[in-house]
């Protein structure tokens, strides 16, 4: 019987970027099922009082620094060159994750696909409603449909739903994992999370 990965995901963390392309890999490699849930990081960080790390460590000496040090390390070791820092970073990704909660779990990852790309190697200003409907149109979406349901009341809730679910389940900030009711929390837990797979 294959394992769960579930993926507590918002569009806004870089990390969950720079995790999606070797995660997907290590899905397929150990024939691992991707759940992909949508939670609002900016939602997670004020009930538990976390912030991003760039904010939380400023005054802590070397510290950012040193996480940048690994970030390029990470991005060297699963070839992500192609990834920018977004200058619109951190931009409002409500949209973006209405969009995702409103479609199945077997349609989240190619919406993933398609957006990843354009918002981190691209800095697409994910305010742009026409570039946005642009790019899921090509992606072979119905644009309109998934603005239109992000409009839509239980869509709203359900992600507040799952906001509220993430932390309550322990989750303080994205990219976080659980595999068999087990969390994991940053990209640099991959082998762990392998390991656990290949176990």
């Amino acid at each position: 019987m294959s394992k769960t990965i579930e993926l507590i995901y918002d569009f806004v963390s870089p990390n969950a970027y720079l995790v999606w392309y070797p995660l997907k890999a290590m899905a397929e490699k150990h024939g691992a099922v991707l759940q992909i849930t949508p939670a609002f990081l900016g939602g997670m960080h004020k009930l538990t009082g976390n912030a991003p790390p760039f904010i939380r460590d400023a005054e802590v000496k070397g510290k950012n620094e040193y996480a940048m040090l690994e970030m390029n390390r990470f991005i060297a070791k699963h070839n992500l060159e192609k990834f920018q820092m977004n200058p619109h970073f951190p931009f409002n990704s409500i949209t973006l994750l209405r969009m995702l909660m409103s479609i199945e779990n077997e349609q989240r990852a190619a919406l993933i696909d398609a957006m990843l790309p354009p918002i981190w190697e691209q800095q697409l200003d994910v305010s742009d409603k026409d570039a946005v409907g642009k790019i899921l149109t090509e992606a072979g979406f119905d644009a309109a449909n998934l603005f239109a349901n992000t409009q839509d009341p239980a869509v709203k809730q359900q992600l507040m739903d799952n906001t509220e679910n993430a932390v309550r389940r322990g989750a303080f900030g994205i990219p976080t994992f659980y595999v068999d009711g087990e969390m994991f929390f940053g990209k640099e837990r991959l082998g762990q999370i392998e390991a656990m797979l290949a176990g």
